[in-house]
This record gives structure tokens, C-alpha cells and sequence, in this order.
């Protein structure tokens, strides 16, 4: 197998690029959101603009047609000063010439007119309809208090001490379009907020701070002098207010973005967050599939392995009977028992795979010291042993499957240092722990490289399928419920593996 060229260095390369592409893409889909959020925010801000032109256009012709019926009424006042003038012209016990006079009364067939005397009797009237088959008295009194709330009579002072009072009030032409005037002074700005747009804006008078009116914005808040000042300020930090008229009055337009155009923004967030979500879900699921299929796969090899095993170790075991009978030849035969003895062990552990091993209080130090000694005898001087183990380290493993992950540190150790170099195992007591750590002076790894060696298939050798690291990782923390994990390592001075199990 190559060394660095394997399947998961092909895999991080992939990962990259497809990390790549989905940032890419991210950034596309963000950027055009963007672009249609300015695109519609600038459409919204063109829209208020436009509001708030029509507003100040439409205050302006309120404005004058305000000065058109104050010009209106005082021409009515005029006539009726006309009228009185006429009345009392009349009255003059001197007058001989009464034509004009009669015309100017005549001539009045719009503004409704009560005389009465001194004591409030009604003497006559103009221009007020009256129903011949009707109550009449009762009609004009009802008019007479409508004029009287209206305008102030006017008093008339003839024959040195007689009085009679004129009473009159707006004509009836002159009140309906009066009528319509207010109504529409009323309603045109409340008409223009609730179709200006869906933004929400606050039209605010600029001298006494009143909301003038307010659309799609909760009522509370303007009521809540706290909650609308709050507002505004939001209004104009997100935008600049708009300073228009109304009425002669210098007023401020607050706006804000529309609710629509508050999702768009917040929208492709939300729905990356929710296809992220997605992702990552189905990439556990697909995971724990995966591993499931590689348990199982792992769980058929060690299954088959322990079985080819048998046959052989069976076979060894009467060929060292039989040299144990022959006195030449019975040394031989001790030390091909103990190789026999280990391949009994890796027949053990391999038949475990896939099963709970049994897990019981064992002598830690012992096994450490065991494992040592095995592989000191068998390697070559060229590689020194050191260890500092204190006696009696007591914990609850499985002994056959731990020696296995120490054996595994151990070989991976002398690969590294390439038959040469030292190997340093120490053990350390904590409170609730024991760590072990398994130290060699090879070449070391990467940092990029401390998870990935733990994963099956990869090695940096050209033997070996790579599978002794991701065991060891397995035992430690699925059956012993441990960490293995590397704890240091440097370009050409070695790599420290730990093992931290519960005491």
C-alpha cells in the first residue's frame, strides 16, 4: 500500500473540495439574496419617497382649498352684513327711496336668515324651507338654535331703543362642501398610510412630537411613549426619516422595512440552516451505517481469522509434543510452546471481536512488564526498552484484548524507529484514572495525521492492512470505555501514544 497516496489521504482531498463547492455555492445563493434584498429595499424606499410627496402635494391643495372656504365664508358674512344693512336701511322712518334696498334683500337666495324682536320672537325668515302641511313654529325654532351655535346673532338697534336680532348661518352649498372638506382634511393622510406600501411608517409633527398618524404599526407602541420612542430610533438607524409639510406644519417621516422584505433577508439563512441541518443528520446516518458495515465486516474477518487459526495451531501443538520427546531436540520444543502459547492468545482475541469481552480486575503492572519483556527478547539490540511502571496498578479490563493494544503500540512503535531507537513505556496513578503512555523516538507524525492513523485501512508501510491502530481504538474505548489517542509528537524526535482508562 502506498504511504501517504492511501484512501484517506484521497478522502480529506475530497472533503476539501466538496467543502469548497458548498461554500461556494452558499456564497452564490447569499450574494443573489442580497441582491434582491437591495433591489426591493430601494423599491420600498422609492415608495415612501413617493408617499411622502403625495402627502405634502395633497397638504398643499387642503391647504388652499382651506383659504378658498375661508374666502367663501366671509363672503357670506358679507351678505348677511349686506342684508342687515338693508333691514335697517328699511327701518329708517326717513328712507322715501326703498327699490335698491329691496333688491339687496331679494337678491339673498342662499344664506338662510331668522329676524326676531327683542323678546325672541321670530318675525321672519329667508331661505329656510318650510313644509305647509308641517309643524312650522317648531322647524324654526329648531333652526334658530342650529344658527345660534353656529354664529352669534347680530343686533339691530332702531327707533332709539327697539331691537331686533338677525340670526343666519352658513348656506346650505357652502355647508356640504364644508362637509366634504373636513371629511377629506380628515381622512387623506390616513388614506395615503394604509396604501402607501406594506413598510411601516409613523408620520411625526416636528413641533409638538405627536403622531400625527401611523400605519401597520402596533397601536400599543404609539400609545407607549417609551415603545414609540424606542421605535423611532430603530426606524432611523435602519433608515434616514423624510422631512415633509403638513398643513404649513414641518412633520418627519419614519420608515422601516416591510415585514415581506425582513424575511427575505433572514429567509436564506434560515433555509442553509435547515438543509446544514439535513446534511449532517443523513451524513450520521449514512455514518453509523457505515460503521455498522465495517463492524460487521471486521467482526467476519477476526471470526474467520481465529477459525484458519485452529487447524494449524492444533497441528503445532502435536509437533511440540513430539519434539519434547526427543532430549536433542526438547529445548526447541520450550520455546516453540511459548510461540504456540501467543498464537493460542491471537487466536483468543480475534474470536472476541464482535462479542462483549468479559471485563475483570486485573494486575496492570504485571501485564506491562509481560508484554516488555516479550518483545525485548525478540527484537533486535538495536532497539532498547526503558519503562518506569509502579507495582500493583489494579483495573478492571480484559487482559487477552489489552495486551493485544499494547502489543499493537509496541510494533507500531519499532516500524516508526525502523528497527532502531528507543521505546519508553510509563504508567501514572490518578485519582479516578491511570494513563498509560507508550513513547518512541521515530520519525513522528503530522498533526494533520494524529485522528487519521486510527482510521482502518491506513498505514504508512507497504505491509500490513492497516488495521492495528483502529483495533487497539476499538478495544480501548467501546470495550473498555478508555481514550487512546496521541498525545504528542515531532518531526524526527518520536511519537507518545496514551492510553487513559477508569481505575
Amino acid at each position: 500500500m502506498a504511504k501517504d497516496y492511501n484512501i484517506y489521504s484521497r478522502k480529506q482531498r475530497w472533503k476539501l473540495l466538496l467543502f469548497v463547492i458548498a461554500l461556494a455555492i452558499v456564497g452564490v445563493s447569499l450574494a443573489y439574496a442580497k441582491t434582491l434584498v437591495d433591489k426591493i429595499s430601494s423599491e420600498e424606499k422609492t415608495k415612501v419617497q413617493i408617499w411622502a410627496d403625495a402627502v405634502q402635494r395633497r397638504s398643499a391643495l387642503v391647504h388652499y382649498t382651506s383659504d378658498l372656504f375661508e374666502k367663501l365664508q366671509e363672503g357670506e358674512r358679507s351678505k348677511v352684513e349686506l342684508y342687515l344693512e338693508a333691514t335697517k336701511y328699511l327701518a329708517r322712518p326717513d328712507v322715501t327711496e326703498v327699490s335698491f334696498a329691496l333688491n339687496v334683500l331679494n337678491e339673498n337666495t342662499t344664506v338662510p336668515v331668522i329676524l326676531t324682536n327683542g323678546d325672541g320672537v321670530i318675525t321672519s325668515f329667508r331661505n329656510i324651507d318650510v313644509d305647509p302641511n308641517g309643524k312650522r313654529d317648531e322647524i324654526l325654532q329648531a333652526e334658530l338654535e342650529s344658527m345660534s351655535n353656529q354664529y352669534p346673532p347680530i343686533e339691530i338697534v332702531y327707533y332709539g331703543s327697539s331691537r331686533v336680532y338677525l340670526y343666519y348661518k352658513d348656506s346650505r352649498l357652502f355647508s356640504e362642501l364644508k362637509t366634504t372638506f373636513d371629511d377629506l382634511q380628515q381622512s387623506f393622510i390616513s388614506d395615503l398610510i394604509l396604501n402607501a406600501a406594506s413598510s411601516p411608517i409613523i408620520l411625526l409633527d416636528s413641533i409638538s412630537g405627536k403622531v400625527i398618524e401611523a400605519g401597520n404599526v402596533d397601536s400599543s407602541i404609539i400609545e407607549n411613549e417609551k415603545q414609540l420612542d424606542a421605535r423611532l430610533k430603530e426606524m432611523s438607524e435602519q433608515h434616514n426619516p423624510l422631512s415633509i409639510e403638513i398643513n404649513g406644519r414641518p412633520a418627519i417621516v419614519y420608515y422601516e422595512d416591510s415585514f415581506l422584505l425582513t424575511q427575505l433577508k433572514y429567509y436564506p439563512l434560515a433555509q442553509l440552516g435547515i438543509i446544514g441541518l439535513f446534511m449532517v443528520i443523513a451524513y450520521l446516518l449514512f455514518s453509523t451505517a457505515r460503521k455498522a458495515e465495517q463492524n460487521q465486516v471486521w467482526v467476519g474477518m477476526s471470526k474467520e481469522t481465529a477459525h484458519q487459526l485452529g487447524t494449524p495451531l492444533s497441528s503445532m501443538i502435536g509437533w511440540v509434543e513430539l519434539l519434547r520427546a526427543e532430549p536433542k531436540t526438547e529445548y526447541i520444543a520450550i520455546e516453540l510452546e511459548k510461540d504456540v502459547a501467543r498464537l493460542q492468545v491471537v487466536t483468543e482475541r480475534f474470536s472476541k471481536i464482535g462479542s462483549q469481552p468479559k471485563l475483570e480486575l486485573n494486575n496492570l503492572s504485571e501485564l506491562l512488564i509481560r508484554t516488555i519483556d516479550y518483545f525485548e527478547k525478540r527484537s533486535s539490540g538495536n532497539v532498547k526498552f526503558a519503562s518506569k511502571i509502579p507495582e500493583n496498578i489494579m483495573c478492571v479490563l480484559n487482559e487477552p484484548l489489552f495486551e493485544w493494544v499494547i502489543e499493537n503500540l509496541i510494533k507500531n512503535a519499532m516500524d516508526a524507529m525502523e528497527g532502531k531507537g528507543q521505546i519508553f513505556i510509563e504508567a501514572v496513578q490518578q485519582e479516578t484514572r491511570v494513563l498509560i503512555d507508550v513513547s518512541d523516538t521515530g520519525k513522528g507524525l503530522s498533526q494533520s495525521k494524529f485522528k487519521t492513523i486510527f482510521q482502518p485501512g491506513y498505514t504508512s508501510k507497504q505491509r500490513g492492512w492497516g488495521l492495528g491502530l483502529s483495533l487497539s481504538k476499538r478495544i480501548v474505548n467501546e470495550y473498555h470505555k478508555g481514550k487512546i489517542y496521541v498525545l504528542k509528537s515531532e518531526s524526527g524526535t518520536g511519537t507518545t501514544f496514551r492510553i487513559s482508562l477508569k481505575r
